[in-house]
């Protein structure tokens, strides 16, 4: 029979899976208070929750909500960093910190409902930001109707320049 305790922290993690948009499965081993520290200062500024669970009762809520994938990266010291508002925010500060950091082991993680691997962890974090990929998208929407706009200038002041050759022959002729 479960005790109480378990299965309330099992309901929290299964909460917790369910509401992220994107989370960082890591092993923290090696890393000292004051590292682990560090990381979550920078992790709480941004916004993400990291937490040190037990394996068994993530792997028994990640089978509630329909998380199967992850339990192989469910194993050894883990500790998740739940993002709840940006898929992105959480791989880019623990991708960030291992480089400094190298005891710190991205095992995998999660966007949107889909499990990644460690690799696909640290593309996502070499991502550019979400207004970085905004303004690439609007100077390439920009380019073809500035293009456009100096072909049509272009006839006007070729226009505007004929118009002055003609004014000043005639004021030639005048004179």
């Amino acid at each position: 029979m479960p005790r109480p305790e378990k299965v309330a922290k099992v309901e929290e993690i299964r909460e917790r899976l369910s509401r992220v948009q994107g989370a960082v499965i890591t092993d923290y081993r090696g890393l000292d208070v004051g590292e682990i520290t560090e990381l979550r200062k920078q992790l709480r500024e941004a916004g993400v929750e990291f937490k040190v669970l037990k394996n068994t009762l993530t792997i028994l809520a990640a089978r509630e909500v329909g998380m199967e994938e992850i339990v192989p990266y469910l194993t050894g010291p883990t500790a998740i960093a739940f993002g709840y508002d940006d898929p992105v925010t959480a791989a880019k500060i623990i991708s960030e910190f291992a480089k400094k950091n190298k005891e710190l082991e991205i095992k995998g993680g999660l966007v949107e409902g889909r499990v990644l691997g460690p690799e696909a962890v640290q593309a996502l974090a070499d991502l550019p930001s979400r207004e970085v990929l905004l303004s690439m998208v609007l100077r390439a929407m920009q380019g073809p109707i500035a293009g456009m706009m100096n072909v049509l200038q272009g006839n006007i002041r070729n226009f505007v320049y004929a118009l002055e050759a003609v004014r000043k022959k005639k004021e030639e002729a005048g004179a």
